[in-house]
């Protein structure tokens, strides 16, 4: 496998199982959203990725990020890219291993989890048929140059109203993109910093079981 993983097989057994990929934020690892897993559809399959880059003290990146005051936030766009293709490389093992529904596949990211997960469906038309994007944002650095008119993947979109690490109205931007493309979506903010509020759980685990 090309990136290293941990799984949470189906409770509920079919041939064909529907698969969710978990994609971390920066400095985290495998471990952190696969907390998740024992509350979502038993039906998923559930695989949680770690990021190639390795921090120290158990932390992974998937692209570089240098805080730069003078420039803000500067991100290496090459790392991202070649992320983008080491997941995609990832989704088509994890469909053939397990041997997944091709038309279920979602794909959940937090934070550059989420930056990656957008750029993933733009640069990988229908690879996923779901995006769920935990306070990111899309970063139009990683998107090709024209993007697909036959893309139909939907979006989750959400995002806490005080997060300090990505400002809200980086967030905000998504919705007003995706609209003019004409994809099917929704944004949603809650009042909590960078991370997933409990409402904000039950909120997207509903738009799962709605999109299952």
């Amino acid at each position: 496998m090309s990136l290293d993983y941990i799984s949470r097989e189906p409770k509920i057994k079919t041939e064909n199982p529907p698969l969710l990929i978990l994609l971390h934020g920066y400095g985290s690892n495998k471990e952190d959203l696969f907390s998740f897993a024992e509350e979502l559809p038993d039906e998923l399959l559930i695989i949680s990725a770690q990021a190639p880059y390795e921090m120290g003290y158990g932390g992974y990146a998937w692209f570089s990020i240098n805080m730069d005051s003078a420039k803000g936030k500067f991100y290496d766009i090459d790392e991202a890219k070649q992320s983008v293709d080491k997941i995609a490389i990832f989704i088509d093992e994890i469909k053939e291993k397990y041997k997944t529904n091709p038309d279920k596949t979602f794909l959940l990211g937090f934070s550059q989890g989420a930056s990656l997960s957008y750029a993933i469906s733009f640069l990988y038309p229908n690879k996923v048929q779901n995006v769920i994007a935990l306070s990111g944002f899309i970063v139009t650095e990683m998107l090709p140059k024209s993007i697909s008119k036959d893309i139909t993947t939907k979006y989750y979109s959400s995002h806490g109203s005080v997060d300090q690490v990505i400002p809200v109205e980086w967030a905000r931007k998504s919705k007003p993109f995706l609209d003019k493309l004409g994809l099917e979506n929704v944004y949603s903010e809650y009042p909590v910093g960078h991370g997933v509020a409990p409402q904000n759980f039950y909120s997207f685990k509903t738009w799962i079981e709605e999109n299952l």
